[in-house]
């Protein structure tokens, strides 16, 4: 099985965009990214706004290799309704998160908009909660819904485990590090040899992520760890938009050097350099006072 994550914090951008492909099929993860309106009460650098359409070359690149598209919620920076329908959508199987039921309101608003657009294009869509599709001898294994963060203000998601004969692999989207227990049960039944968490959000610390959601999010990681049965955790997204983010990782990573797991962002996955480019905004002004 071949997992590349294609677009992500660590890369500079805000994305889970992530390619698998198995002997029986190539499907692509929330082909979206996305940046922040504000950080530090700044707009996106230039920087970054160059980089976000590079990211959304290589996600229509790795489009056009693909049979099957998943979207897991409605966030813009896993969906989008205006960038790249057709490349994207066009003549495939889109599997998506249920729009009618477990969505909030915004999300569903936005779910009416991106479905009515991809229907005349798109080969099929399907519903994604709690159900399997197979695929030759592959696997696609949804989640029910569980609530984006700890709460569920934000709405829902849906966790996907792709398995074929030689490995498994298990995408979390936003589940912001796993505070709510329900969010880890999934992974922990499933047993995937390799995980892409959406780590703790730890730049909104103490403003929508309360400490306690951080120290579940810890202790809930620690036990995936401890149960190595996961080869390898990309941790990312939510995660990456602190410069800071190692130092609350800390004891997760000597838990997992102990036990031999490999525990690394998404950019150091595919063997790039860690880009946070959202996280470096302000700084980034500063350099051209």
């Amino acid at each position: 099985m071949r997992i590349e994550p294609i677009c992500s914090d660590s890369m500079g951008v805000r994305s889970m965009a992530t390619l698998v492909e198995t002997k029986d099929l190539k499907l692509i993860i929330d082909p979206a990214a996305a940046v922040a309106p504000r950080r530090y009460g700044l707009p996106p650098h230039p920087k970054e706004l160059k980089l976000l359409e590079e990211c959304w070359k290589k996600i229509v690149s790795a489009a056009k290799e693909c049979e099957v598209i998943v979207v897991t919620h409605y966030h813009y920076d896993h969906h989008s309704s205006t960038r790249f329908l057709e490349e994207i959508y066009s003549g495939r199987i889109v599997i998506v998160k249920d729009p009618e039921n477990m969505i909030n309101f915004s999300q569903k608003i936005r779910a009416r908009v991106f479905l009515e657009k991809i229907k005349p294009i798109a080969a099929k869509i399907a519903i994604a909660d709690g159900r399997e599709y197979l695929f030759g001898g592959t696997s696609m294994e949804f989640s029910n819904p569980v609530p984006h963060g700890p709460d569920d203000h934000l709405g829902y998601v849906v966790e996907l485990r792709v398995k074929d004969s030689s490995q498994s692999f298990l995408f979390t989207s936003d589940v912001q590090g796993f505070p709510l227990d329900s969010q880890a049960r999934f992974v922990i039944e499933k047993k995937p040899d390799v995980i892409f968490v959406d780590g703790p959000s730890t730049y909104m610390l103490g403003i929508n992520y309360p400490a306690e959601a951080l120290e579940a999010s810890l202790r809930n990681i620690a036990k995936i760890i401890r149960e190595s049965f996961s080869s390898t955790i990309i941790l990312d997204h939510h995660m990456l938009r602190d410069l800071e983010w190692r130092k609350h990782l800390k004891d997760l990573y000597e838990e997992a050097e102990r036990i031999g797991v490999e525990l690394k962002p998404a950019a150091e996955y595919v063997h790039a350099e860690i880009n946070q480019l959202e996280a470096l905004r302000g700084l980034l002004y500063k350099a051209e006072i």
